[in-house]
């Protein structure tokens, strides 16, 4: 049931009316939910410059209800900002049970269509109020012209208590002449660098345009102290950074743009994409739907990157599976079991490659930093690129041309020699026959009493001494591509007590052996 205040707080009066029936209607399995409409009076004398009309919604939503929730508002001519606040109530639940949950975000008169050109913004459950105008908007919400037309505020029911979720929605509108339209500006694609060198990023970072606490220039600020010379904005469900990063790029840092797509089957970093980007993610996996904005994100240049794929936080883990992914990101922010999951689960997708002649996925680690105390660029992903450019660093990242560390202090070199002269290095092939002799050599520094281990489709085959307390060191093992398809490095830290090897303090993607 919903109910509608009409009240005109500019002038003391207003028009109750009160919504009608709802429609469901279906996108693909998951579903969403339209309300009836809120209409706002549009008289023939034009409102004062600076007037307000307001109305406020209030209605249940049940256990149940579909993953989005459209309230349709008739806005009329003459609007210059559009307000929206809304309010629920969190009942105490029993032990076990999710609690109420509702995320919010907005699309204009364009439509809801899935992939259509109406998105104007989402905050998620990160704000409790938002406006746009034509020359700003709330962080997470796209600035432009308030249209006549029907705009639908999206309500995301993300998890609805035993007793309902009770929400209250209030529209302002405020009439007068529209402000400029501001023509966006957005980082270079290019930086400084070094020429052929490996560049060190992070490329999943939250900043207040979604639900992040640091501005840019805080983050850019904490990149460059970490040692990074690339980041990648990544805000959940929003392409609405985008063109407030300009000012923090410079010769040493390359900010790529990008989105943090969000669904309640998993969430996936579109890594890289032209500016201005935005990629829908209103579907779950039994919609079949996530091919198509797979390609969505290639077709603007970006890598398709599942995030934290086994992470237990509702609606984080992926279902989508990988045979859409450029890269996996393995490593998410401070090392947990949900990473140890996650390395494992990639290592045996390396065996499945090979298996049935698949081109393999590499992997990657990135920081997923929100707030304080979170730490940029732990861990970050180190790439061999021909420049810092987006064009070569994402090359690098799809080609499995790269390491992940804990921080700028790590560094690793992994080759494996053959005869002949013949070498490979990471990411790389080395075409020796199956019985020749290889020896596969990892120099290591910044890694403290850390062990080395080299793993194979076959497991951890060699496992290190301690290394020294300068932790620096350089660990040699011989094998054959008859017995290792391929191998890769993972430096850890002392193991605690329990059966699980110590946390990773850097790991490489393969090097494979044999033609």
């Amino acid at each position: 049931m919903c109910e509608d205040d009409g009240r005109n707080p500019a002038t003391g009066t207003g028009t109750a009316t009160g919504i009608g029936r709802r429609a469901l209607f279906v996108t693909g399995a998951a579903g969403a939910l339209t309300l009836g409409g809120v209409s706002f009076a549009s008289g023939a004398e034009r409102p004062a410059e600076g007037s307000t009309d307001r109305r406020t919604i209030r209605g249940t939503l049940p256990t149940g209800s579909p993953d989005y929730v459209y309230l349709p508002v008739e806005v009329p001519h003459g609007v210059r900002e559009l307000h929206v606040a809304y309010t629920y109530d969190r009942p105490s639940v029993p032990t076990g049970t999710a609690g109420n949950a509702l995320d919010i975000g907005i699309f204009d008169e364009r439509g809801t269509d899935l992939g259509g050109k109406g998105f104007r913004g989402w905050s998620g459950g990160a704000r409790t109020e938002f406006f746009l105008r034509a020359d700003e908007a709330t962080p997470g919400y796209v600035p432009g012209p308030v249209r006549p037309g029907t705009w639908h505020i999206a309500l995301g029911p993300y998890t609805v208590a035993p007793q309902g979720l009770a929400y209250e929605v209030t529209i302002t509108l405020t009439y007068g002449k529209q402000g400029g339209t501001v023509r966006p500006k957005y980082p270079p694609e290019r930086a400084r660098g070094r020429g052929r060198a490996w560049y060190r990023g992070d490329c999943h970072l939250h900043s207040w345009y979604s639900d992040g606490r640091r501005t840019p220039a805080e983050i850019a600020a904490l990149a460059r102290a970490a040692g990074l010379d690339f980041i990648n904005s990544s805000e959940h469900n929003t392409h609405a950074a985008h063109a407030h990063w300009a000012e923090h790029a410079g010769d040493d840092l390359l900010i790529l743009l990008g989105e943090e797509v969000t669904t309640r089957n998993g969430h996936v970093v579109a890594l890289g994409t032209d500016p201005g980007t935005f990629v829908d993610w209103r579907y779950r996996a039994r919609d079949n739907r996530f091919g198509r904005y797979a390609r969505r994100i290639r077709a603007a240049g970006g890598l398709v990157v599942p995030a934290h794929p086994h992470s237990t936080c509702i609606g984080c883990n992926w279902k989508f599976g990988f045979g859409d992914a450029d890269v996996v990101e393995v490593w998410n922010g401070p090392y947990t079991t949900d990473d140890e999951i996650s390395l494992a689960d990639w290592d045996s997708m390396l065996v499945a490659s090979l298996r049935d002649g698949r081109t393999w996925i590499p992997a990657m680690g990135s920081s997923d930093a929100h707030r304080d105390p979170d730490a940029v660029g732990t861990p970050q992903t180190v790439v061999h690129a021909e420049d810092l450019s987006r064009q070569a660093i994402l090359q690098g990242l799809r080609a499995g041309r790269s390491y992940v560390a804990e921080s700028s202090s790590v560094t690793l070199e992994l080759t494996a020699t053959g005869g002949r002269g013949r070498h490979a290095g990471i990411g790389e092939r080395l075409h020796v026959d199956g019985d020749d002799p290889v020896t596969v050599r990892l120099t290591v520094s910044g890694t403290p009493r850390c062990t080395v281990r080299f793993v194979t489709d076959q497991g951890v085959l060699h496992t290190s001494a301690p290394l020294p307390d300068s932790g620096e060191g350089t660990v040699e093992w011989r094998t054959a591509a008859q017995y290792a398809a391929y191998v890769r490095a993972e430096v850890r830290h002392e193991a605690a007590a329990g059966a699980l090897p110590g946390a990773l303090a850097a790991f490489t993607n393969p090097v494979f052996l044999g033609r």
